[in-house]
Protein backbone atom coordinates (compact mmCIF):
# COMPACT_ATOMS: atom_id res chain seq x y z
CA UNK A 1 0.00 0.00 0.00
CA UNK A 2 1.62 3.27 -1.27
CA UNK A 3 0.48 6.70 -0.93
CA UNK A 4 -0.03 7.23 -4.34
CA UNK A 5 -2.47 4.40 -3.93
CA UNK A 6 -4.53 6.47 -1.29
CA UNK A 7 -4.66 9.02 -3.09
CA UNK A 8 -5.96 7.78 -6.31
CA UNK A 9 -8.48 6.03 -3.93
CA UNK A 10 -9.38 9.15 -2.94
CA UNK A 11 -9.91 10.98 -5.95
CA UNK A 12 -12.13 7.64 -7.31
CA UNK A 13 -14.11 7.92 -4.32
CA UNK A 14 -15.05 11.57 -4.98
CA UNK A 15 -15.79 11.65 -8.35
CA UNK A 16 -17.17 8.53 -9.15
CA UNK A 17 -15.16 7.17 -11.77
CA UNK A 18 -11.67 6.06 -12.98
CA UNK A 19 -12.03 8.69 -16.22
CA UNK A 20 -12.63 11.58 -13.90
CA UNK A 21 -9.99 10.54 -11.25
CA UNK A 22 -7.48 10.45 -14.16
CA UNK A 23 -8.18 13.70 -15.31
CA UNK A 24 -7.98 15.19 -12.68
CA UNK A 25 -4.33 13.54 -11.44
CA UNK A 26 -3.11 14.24 -15.38
CA UNK A 27 -1.98 10.50 -15.70
CA UNK A 28 -4.04 7.60 -17.94
CA UNK A 29 -7.09 5.62 -16.76
CA UNK A 30 -4.95 2.44 -16.66
CA UNK A 31 -2.69 4.02 -13.85
CA UNK A 32 -5.45 4.77 -11.82
CA UNK A 33 -6.85 1.44 -12.52
CA UNK A 34 -4.16 -0.13 -11.48
CA UNK A 35 -3.31 1.58 -8.58
CA UNK A 36 -6.75 0.67 -7.19
CA UNK A 37 -6.39 -3.25 -8.36
CA UNK A 38 -2.88 -3.20 -6.80
CA UNK A 39 -4.18 -1.30 -3.38
CA UNK A 40 -7.57 -3.76 -3.49
CA UNK A 41 -5.08 -6.73 -4.17
CA UNK A 42 -2.98 -5.42 -1.04
CA UNK A 43 -5.89 -4.87 1.33
CA UNK A 44 -7.47 -8.55 0.52
CA UNK A 45 -10.61 -6.61 -0.28
CA UNK A 46 -13.17 -5.04 -3.00
CA UNK A 47 -13.57 -1.23 -2.23
CA UNK A 48 -15.22 -0.43 -5.39
CA UNK A 49 -18.87 -1.76 -6.76
CA UNK A 50 -18.35 -1.17 -10.61
CA UNK A 51 -21.52 -0.21 -12.45
CA UNK A 52 -22.55 0.74 -15.70
CA UNK A 53 -22.24 5.01 -15.06
CA UNK A 54 -19.26 4.27 -12.80
CA UNK A 55 -18.37 3.10 -9.24
CA UNK A 56 -19.48 3.48 -5.85
CA UNK A 57 -17.72 2.36 -2.30
CA UNK A 58 -19.10 -0.89 -0.49
CA UNK A 59 -18.78 -0.82 3.22
CA UNK A 60 -14.57 -1.49 3.80
CA UNK A 61 -14.38 0.90 1.23
CA UNK A 62 -16.31 3.54 2.84
CA UNK A 63 -14.26 2.43 6.27
CA UNK A 64 -11.28 3.36 4.52
CA UNK A 65 -11.89 6.23 2.90
CA UNK A 66 -12.48 8.02 6.55
CA UNK A 67 -8.99 7.36 7.30
CA UNK A 68 -7.75 8.08 3.99
CA UNK A 69 -9.35 11.63 4.22
CA UNK A 70 -6.64 12.14 7.45
CA UNK A 71 -4.00 10.53 6.00
CA UNK A 72 -4.45 13.26 3.38
CA UNK A 73 -5.07 16.03 5.47
CA UNK A 74 -2.10 14.95 7.47
CA UNK A 75 -0.07 15.22 4.29
CA UNK A 76 -1.08 18.57 3.75
CA UNK A 77 -0.18 19.84 7.17
CA UNK A 78 3.42 18.16 6.57
CA UNK A 79 3.94 20.56 3.59
CA UNK A 80 2.62 23.95 5.38
CA UNK A 81 4.57 23.00 8.64
CA UNK A 82 7.75 21.18 7.09
CA UNK A 83 8.05 22.06 3.49
CA UNK A 84 9.19 25.49 2.43
CA UNK A 85 7.31 27.64 0.07
CA UNK A 86 10.71 28.28 -1.84
CA UNK A 87 10.77 24.01 -2.75
CA UNK A 88 6.87 24.07 -3.74
CA UNK A 89 6.64 23.05 -7.37
CA UNK A 90 3.10 22.56 -8.05
CA UNK A 91 0.57 24.21 -10.86
CA UNK A 92 -1.91 26.32 -9.60
CA UNK A 93 -4.81 27.10 -11.87
CA UNK A 94 -6.65 30.04 -10.93
CA UNK A 95 -9.70 32.19 -12.25
CA UNK A 96 -10.01 35.63 -12.29
CA UNK A 97 -12.62 37.88 -12.85
CA UNK A 98 -12.01 41.16 -15.33
CA UNK A 99 -12.33 43.63 -12.29
CA UNK A 100 -9.99 41.67 -10.12
CA UNK A 101 -7.35 41.34 -13.53
CA UNK A 102 -7.39 45.51 -13.72
CA UNK A 103 -7.10 46.27 -10.71
CA UNK A 104 -4.56 44.25 -8.15
CA UNK A 105 -3.86 40.60 -10.14
CA UNK A 106 -0.15 42.08 -11.11
CA UNK A 107 0.36 42.84 -7.36
CA UNK A 108 -0.84 39.52 -6.26
CA UNK A 109 0.95 37.35 -8.69
CA UNK A 110 4.38 39.16 -7.88
CA UNK A 111 3.90 38.84 -4.06
CA UNK A 112 2.82 34.67 -4.87
CA UNK A 113 5.77 34.03 -7.12
CA UNK A 114 7.86 36.07 -4.07
CA UNK A 115 6.27 33.64 -1.64
CA UNK A 116 6.71 29.95 -4.27
CA UNK A 117 9.35 31.07 -6.88
CA UNK A 118 9.01 27.41 -8.30
CA UNK A 119 5.38 27.27 -8.20
CA UNK A 120 3.52 27.19 -12.38
CA UNK A 121 0.94 29.64 -12.72
CA UNK A 122 -2.16 28.96 -15.16
CA UNK A 123 -4.68 31.70 -15.28
CA UNK A 124 -8.90 31.78 -16.72
CA UNK A 125 -10.13 35.21 -16.86
CA UNK A 126 -14.08 34.71 -17.20
CA UNK A 127 -17.25 36.12 -15.66
CA UNK A 128 -17.71 34.83 -12.13
CA UNK A 129 -20.71 32.55 -12.67
CA UNK A 130 -18.38 30.62 -15.39
CA UNK A 131 -15.86 30.41 -12.62
CA UNK A 132 -17.64 29.01 -10.07
CA UNK A 133 -18.70 26.11 -12.81
CA UNK A 134 -15.10 25.21 -13.88
CA UNK A 135 -13.78 25.57 -9.67
CA UNK A 136 -16.88 22.98 -8.91
CA UNK A 137 -15.55 21.05 -11.59
CA UNK A 138 -11.95 21.31 -10.60
CA UNK A 139 -11.15 22.63 -14.01
CA UNK A 140 -9.31 25.34 -11.31
CA UNK A 141 -7.61 25.21 -8.18
CA UNK A 142 -8.59 29.02 -6.76
CA UNK A 143 -10.88 31.40 -8.16
CA UNK A 144 -10.40 34.90 -7.22
CA UNK A 145 -14.27 36.13 -7.90
CA UNK A 146 -17.59 37.66 -7.05
CA UNK A 147 -18.76 35.30 -4.51
CA UNK A 148 -19.08 33.61 -2.32
CA UNK A 149 -19.99 29.99 -3.00
CA UNK A 150 -22.57 28.28 -1.39
CA UNK A 151 -21.22 24.69 -1.26
CA UNK A 152 -20.15 22.90 2.08
CA UNK A 153 -16.55 21.71 -0.12
CA UNK A 154 -15.73 25.11 -0.86
CA UNK A 155 -14.00 27.46 1.70
CA UNK A 156 -14.40 31.32 0.96
CA UNK A 157 -12.03 33.45 2.00
CA UNK A 158 -13.44 37.31 2.24
CA UNK A 159 -11.26 39.92 -0.32
CA UNK A 160 -11.73 43.33 0.71
CA UNK A 161 -14.94 45.18 -1.13
CA UNK A 162 -14.89 47.43 -4.14
CA UNK A 163 -17.03 50.29 -4.20
CA UNK A 164 -18.99 51.77 -7.52
CA UNK A 165 -19.40 54.97 -8.63
CA UNK A 166 -21.59 56.65 -11.25
CA UNK A 167 -19.97 58.76 -13.79
CA UNK A 168 -21.62 60.78 -16.53
CA UNK A 169 -20.09 62.28 -19.37
CA UNK A 170 -18.03 65.73 -18.40
CA UNK A 171 -19.84 67.93 -21.47
CA UNK A 172 -23.70 66.50 -20.37
CA UNK A 173 -26.20 68.17 -18.01
CA UNK A 174 -26.99 66.11 -14.75
CA UNK A 175 -29.04 63.33 -16.25
CA UNK A 176 -32.23 61.65 -15.85
CA UNK A 177 -31.57 57.99 -15.51
CA UNK A 178 -35.64 57.45 -16.61
CA UNK A 179 -34.52 58.09 -20.13
CA UNK A 180 -30.54 58.20 -20.02
CA UNK A 181 -29.43 55.00 -20.98
CA UNK A 182 -26.89 52.98 -18.45
CA UNK A 183 -23.89 51.21 -19.03
CA UNK A 184 -23.33 48.03 -17.13
CA UNK A 185 -21.16 44.81 -16.96
CA UNK A 186 -21.69 41.97 -18.57
CA UNK A 187 -25.10 40.91 -18.79
CA UNK A 188 -24.36 37.41 -17.02
CA UNK A 189 -23.29 39.05 -13.84
CA UNK A 190 -24.43 40.06 -10.76
CA UNK A 191 -24.26 43.88 -10.90
CA UNK A 192 -25.96 43.51 -14.06
CA UNK A 193 -28.44 41.32 -12.66
CA UNK A 194 -29.07 43.81 -9.58
CA UNK A 195 -28.53 47.25 -11.25
CA UNK A 196 -30.98 46.20 -13.51
CA UNK A 197 -33.90 45.29 -11.27
CA UNK A 198 -33.12 48.65 -9.14
CA UNK A 199 -33.36 50.73 -11.97
CA UNK A 200 -36.94 48.82 -13.05
CA UNK A 201 -37.93 49.09 -9.41
CA UNK A 202 -36.88 52.80 -9.61
CA UNK A 203 -37.62 54.21 -12.75
CA UNK A 204 -39.76 51.31 -14.27
CA UNK A 205 -38.95 49.32 -17.66
CA UNK A 206 -38.37 52.18 -20.09
CA UNK A 207 -35.03 52.19 -19.09
CA UNK A 208 -32.03 51.28 -21.36
CA UNK A 209 -28.98 49.24 -20.42
CA UNK A 210 -25.98 48.82 -22.44
CA UNK A 211 -23.72 46.10 -20.75
CA UNK A 212 -20.42 45.20 -21.89
CA UNK A 213 -17.93 42.26 -21.04
CA UNK A 214 -15.07 45.42 -20.64
CA UNK A 215 -15.70 47.68 -18.15
CA UNK A 216 -12.65 49.93 -19.88
CA UNK A 217 -14.83 49.93 -22.84
CA UNK A 218 -17.96 50.70 -20.65
CA UNK A 219 -16.16 53.69 -19.43
CA UNK A 220 -15.24 54.60 -22.98
CA UNK A 221 -18.92 54.25 -23.83
CA UNK A 222 -19.56 56.59 -21.67
CA UNK A 223 -17.09 59.37 -22.18
CA UNK A 224 -18.58 59.33 -25.82
CA UNK A 225 -21.81 60.44 -24.70
CA UNK A 226 -23.52 57.02 -25.04
CA UNK A 227 -25.14 57.56 -21.39
CA UNK A 228 -23.89 56.89 -17.60
CA UNK A 229 -22.25 53.90 -16.02
CA UNK A 230 -21.70 52.79 -12.44
CA UNK A 231 -18.03 51.46 -12.25
CA UNK A 232 -15.48 51.36 -9.52
CA UNK A 233 -13.94 54.66 -9.86
CA UNK A 234 -10.21 52.78 -10.19
CA UNK A 235 -10.90 51.96 -13.77
CA UNK A 236 -11.64 55.68 -14.25
CA UNK A 237 -9.14 58.07 -12.77
CA UNK A 238 -7.49 58.30 -16.17
CA UNK A 239 -10.68 59.86 -18.30
CA UNK A 240 -11.65 61.77 -14.96
CA UNK A 241 -7.84 63.59 -15.23
CA UNK A 242 -8.90 64.08 -18.84
CA UNK A 243 -11.57 65.64 -18.60
CA UNK A 244 -13.98 63.55 -20.17
CA UNK A 245 -16.06 62.15 -17.54
CA UNK A 246 -17.05 63.28 -13.91
CA UNK A 247 -18.45 61.79 -10.80
CA UNK A 248 -22.34 62.36 -9.95
CA UNK A 249 -24.97 61.20 -7.63
CA UNK A 250 -28.13 60.44 -8.55
CA UNK A 251 -28.91 59.80 -4.74
CA UNK A 252 -28.49 55.66 -4.84
CA UNK A 253 -25.87 53.14 -5.93
CA UNK A 254 -25.67 49.43 -5.88
CA UNK A 255 -23.65 48.01 -2.56
CA UNK A 256 -20.00 47.40 -2.94
CA UNK A 257 -19.09 44.24 -5.08
CA UNK A 258 -18.10 40.95 -2.90
CA UNK A 259 -14.96 39.24 -4.22
CA UNK A 260 -14.05 35.86 -2.34
CA UNK A 261 -10.58 34.09 -2.97
CA UNK A 262 -12.56 30.56 -3.43
CA UNK A 263 -10.77 27.01 -3.37
CA UNK A 264 -12.45 23.17 -2.40
CA UNK A 265 -11.94 22.54 0.96
CA UNK A 266 -12.54 18.86 0.50
CA UNK A 267 -9.22 17.84 0.25
CA UNK A 268 -8.02 20.64 1.36
CA UNK A 269 -5.05 22.28 -0.49
CA UNK A 270 -2.59 24.45 1.66
CA UNK A 271 -0.76 26.13 -0.99
CA UNK A 272 -4.38 27.14 -2.63
CA UNK A 273 -5.04 28.50 1.11
CA UNK A 274 -1.67 30.19 1.25
CA UNK A 275 -2.42 31.94 -2.02
CA UNK A 276 -6.19 33.31 -0.76
CA UNK A 277 -4.22 34.78 2.03
CA UNK A 278 -2.02 36.54 0.02
CA UNK A 279 -4.63 37.73 -2.18
CA UNK A 280 -6.87 39.49 0.64
CA UNK A 281 -3.20 41.02 1.50
CA UNK A 282 -2.34 42.41 -2.12
CA UNK A 283 -5.82 43.59 -2.66
CA UNK A 284 -6.15 45.48 0.81
CA UNK A 285 -2.44 46.54 0.04
CA UNK A 286 -3.71 48.03 -3.60
CA UNK A 287 -7.05 49.45 -2.38
CA UNK A 288 -5.63 51.16 0.31
CA UNK A 289 -2.93 53.20 -2.13
CA UNK A 290 -6.26 53.48 -4.38
CA UNK A 291 -8.15 55.09 -1.68
CA UNK A 292 -8.92 59.08 -2.82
Amino acid sequence: MTLDQLITFLWVSRLGGVRRAAQEMNISQPAVSGRIAALEQSLGLQLFERAQRGVTLTKKGVLLRDYVEKIVDLVEGIKADVVPPEAEDSLLRIGVAETIVQLWLPKFLSALYEAYPRIRVEIVVDVSVNLRQQLMERSLDLALMMGPISDHTVDNVDLPPVALTWFRPANRPEPDLRSTPVVSYNRNSRPYRDLRRQLIDRYGHSTQMFPTSSIHAGLEMVASGIGVGLFPHQFAEQLVRQGRIVPFDPGWKLDDLHFTASFLGDPRSELCARAADIAVASASNYLSEKTP
